[in-house]
C-alpha cells in the first residue's frame, strides 16, 4: 500500500522540490503540548506564527497570559498568537508553511482547514505521531507535503502552560517522501533548530517505523498502569512488555519494505533478536540509560487517558496489527494491547494492575511467566 502511494508521489516532486522556499508566516494546526513549545520558541525566536487549537480554555489563557514555557527549555512566557477553531476565517494573509500537529483520527479535516490559508506554493508538513503522511499528502497535494519526525518530549498539564520533559540534542528529522534532501527539507530543518536540534533525513519511512516503536511501546503502557516515559524503561515488567511490542513493529515495518532505524539509538535488529532471547539483558541495560534524558515525562497517551479523552491506539499499535495481517506477520502483544484499550473505553483509570494480561504473555529462561510486574 504506502509503496504504491510512495510511487505515485514521485511524477510531480521534481519541480516543487526546486522552488524557493520563503519561511514568513507559520500556522499550526491542532497545536497540543510538541505544536505548543515549538510554536512558542519559534515566536520567540522572531518568526510569525499563527496557532489554531481545538481547546477553548486554552486559547483563552493564552489570550490573557501569554503562552508559559516550562522544563528542559527554560522558563518563558511569550505573546502568542492563538486562534479558536471557528476563528480561522479571520486569516488575512495566508502561510507560507504549515504544521500538521492533531491527533492522528482527526488528519484528513484538520489539513482540509489549514490548507484554505495555505499559499497556493505554500508547504505542509506533518507533525505527527503515527504515519499519517500518505492521508496529509491525500489532502495537501503530494508535491508540496513533507514529513518531520519528532523525538523531543513535551506534557501540557494545564491551560497556557507547555513543558518539554526530554534533554536530547536532536529534535527533528525531516524528510521527503521520496528520500531526496531538498533545499526545502533543508530550510525547514534550519527553521526548526530554534527549538531543538534538526536534521534532514533521507529515509523519512525508516525514522517514521522507528518513532512508531517507541509510540507503541511506551505510550499504550504508559496510558494503562500510570507510568511515566522513564518508569515504561526502567520498571522490569513494562520494560520487557516494550521489547516484545518494539520487536513487532520492526518486523512489520520490514516485510513493508522498510529499514527501520534506531530505537532509542539501538539497532532495530537488536530488539528481534532480544524477544526471541537473544541479547535481551544488553538490550533491556540501554534503554535503561537512555531514560534518563525522559524523567518526568508523561507519553500522550497517558495524558489522553487522564483526561477522558479518545486514545490513538487504533492509529499506534492498531496501524501495526492492521500492517501486520495485510503482510503476514504476527503481532501478538501489539492485539493484545489494543484488546485492551478497546475492552476499557475511552474512561478508564490508570492502574499497573491492567497490565497483567501483558505480563502473562511474556516468555521466561524456564518456561514459566515472568515475576516484575511494575511496582506500586
Amino acid at each position: 500500500m504506502q509503496e504504491a502511494i510512495v510511487a505515485a508521489w514521485l511524477e510531480d516532486l521534481d519541480a516543487a522540490a526546486a522552488v524557493e522556499l520563503p519561511l514568513a508566516r507559520l500556522g499550526i494546526i491542532g497545536a497540543g503540548a510538541i505544536g505548543f513549545v515549538v510554536g512558542g520558541l519559534l515566536t520567540k525566536a522572531g518568526h510569525d506564527v499563527t496557532r489554531i487549537d481545538q481547546w477553548p480554555e486554552h486559547v483563552e489563557t493564552m489570550r490573557r497570559r501569554g503562552l508559559r514555557l516550562t522544563g528542559t527549555c527554560g522558563d518563558h512566557t511569550i505573546a502568542v498568537k492563538a486562534l479558536h477553531l471557528h476563528e480561522a476565517q479571520s486569516i488575512a494573509e495566508p502561510f507560507d508553511l504549515l504544521f500538521v500537529a492533531v491527533k492522528s483520527y482527526d488528519t484528513e479535516w484538520a489539513t482540509r482547514l489549514g490548507v484554505q490559508y495555505l499559499k497556493d506554493d505554500g508547504l505542509v508538513v506533518d507533525f505527527q505521531n503515527g504515519i499519517n503522511d500518505h492521508r496529509v499528502a491525500a489532502v495537501a497535494g503530494a508535491h508540496r507535503t513533507l514529513g518531520c519526525v519528532i523525538t523531543i518530549g513535551a506534557g501540557m498539564y494545564e491551560p497556557g502552560v507547555a513543558m518539554r520533559t526530554d534533554s536530547g540534542r536532536l529534535g527533528f528529522k525531516v524528510g521527503e517522501h521520496d528520500g531526496r534532501d531538498t533545499e526545502r527539507a533543508r530550510r525547514i530543518a534550519e527553521l526548526l533548530t530554534a527549538v531543538a536540534g534538526a536534521k534532514v533525513t533521507t529515509n523519512l519511512w525508516g525514522e517514521r517505523w522507528s518513532k512508531l516503536a517507541v509510540n507503541c511501546m511506551l505510550n499504550p503502557l504508559a496510558g494503562l498502569s500510570g507510568l511515566g516515559t522513564a518508569e515504561c524503561r526502567t520498571e522490569p515488567g513494562p520494560r520487557r512488555i516494550a521489547v516484545h511490542l518494539g520487536a513487532e513493529v520492526v518486523r512489520v515495518g520490514r516485510a513493508c519494505g522498510f529499514e527501520v532505524e534506531p530505537t532509542f539509538g539501538i539497532a532495530a535488529q537488536r530488539f528481534v533478536d532480544a524477544a526471541e532471547g537473544r541479547g535481551l539483558e544488553a538490550v533491556e541495560a540501554e534503554m535503561v540509560r537512555d531514560a534518563t534524558s525522559r524523567a518526568g515525562g508523561r507519553p500522550s497517551m497517558l495524558q489522553d487517558v487522564m483526561r477522558g479523552r479518545r486514545t490513538e491506539i487504533d492509529h499506534l499499535n492498531g496501524f501495526v496489527v492492521g500492517e501486520g495481517r495485510r503482510v503476514g506477520v504476527k503481532t501478538p502483544f501489539n492485539e493484545k494491547v489494543v484488546d485492551l484499550y478497546r475492552a476499557r473505553g475511552a474512561r478508564f483509570v490508570p492502574d499497573p494492575g491492567q497490565l497483567k494480561p501483558l505480563l502473562e504473555m511474556l516468555p521466561s529462561p524456564q518456561g514459566g511467566h515472568p515475576q516484575g510486574g511494575p511496582r506500586t
